[in-house]
């Protein structure tokens, strides 16, 4: 009996760790999500940019636009303290869209913070694009580097393989190809958009729900301790 109790004991402290782990990771790579990104439809679409560095601001987002699913319009949402552009280039091979053939397109986009300024530590940012019209393919591959005040460059470029989730994963956008093709697509904007410590309150509140079952465990053990 007490033997099985201090194993559940173990449990909730490797639960606990776990809590404490996953919110990073999930939250440290750079991702894309948008509402009803339908084929042939005009989408916003947002990407999220958390800071993973402890010291280090994040000072330039550069994404690379796919060109073999190629999207004719883009067009940048102003986000205050940095400045955007474009790079436009040659496909490697035109491509038919409603609007006619498709030979030039949006390859790059970067993003450069102001002096002084960035993603401080702890801290994230969303930066949105209006594109489309979308392919008609199921996933978007974009591939992000994001840059720190001290150098060091992230590099977001991997893809999935074999089902398992790179370590430097690229953002992928999943497209709903069974919903009706409207145009211009309603996107609404995300649940949690702007600047915030979010990595730090999901922490936190992990840590409060963990050491709280940790504790109601513990003492069910000395409990036990004491009528056996």
């Amino acid at each position: 009996m007490l033997r099985a109790t201090w194993q559940r004991v173990a449990v909730v402290v490797a639960v606990t760790a776990a809590l404490l782990l996953a919110p990073g990771v999930a939250a440290a790579h750079v991702s894309v999500t948008a509402v009803d990104a339908v084929p042939g439809n005009t989408a916003r679409l947002t990407f999220r940019v958390p800071n993973e560095s402890d010291t280090a601001s994040t000072v330039k987002l550069e994404l690379v636009m796919p060109t073999a699913t190629p999207i004719a319009f883009v067009a940048l949402k102003a986000v205050p303290g940095w400045t955007a552009t474009t790079e436009h280039a040659p496909l490697p091979k035109p491509v038919d869209t409603p609007d006619g053939q498709l030979t030039e397109a949006v390859t790059k986009v970067t993003w450069t913070a102001a002096a002084g300024g960035g993603i401080k530590p702890g801290y994230f940012e969303d930066f949105e694009l209006s594109a489309g019209p979308l392919p008609d393919v199921d996933t978007i591959v974009f591939k992000a580097l994001q840059t720190y005040s001290d150098g060091e460059v992230s590099r977001w470029i991997e893809e999935p393989t074999g089902g398992q989730e790179p370590d430097d994963p690229a953002p992928i956008l999943k497209l709903d190809r069974t919903a009706p093709t409207s145009a211009p697509a309603a996107v609404a904007p995300p649940a949690s958009s702007g600047t915030g410590p979010l990595p730090f309150a999901v922490s936190a509140a992990a840590l409060a729900i963990a050491v709280a079952a940790l504790v109601l465990t513990i003492a069910a053990a000395r409990r036990s301790e004491r009528s056996a």
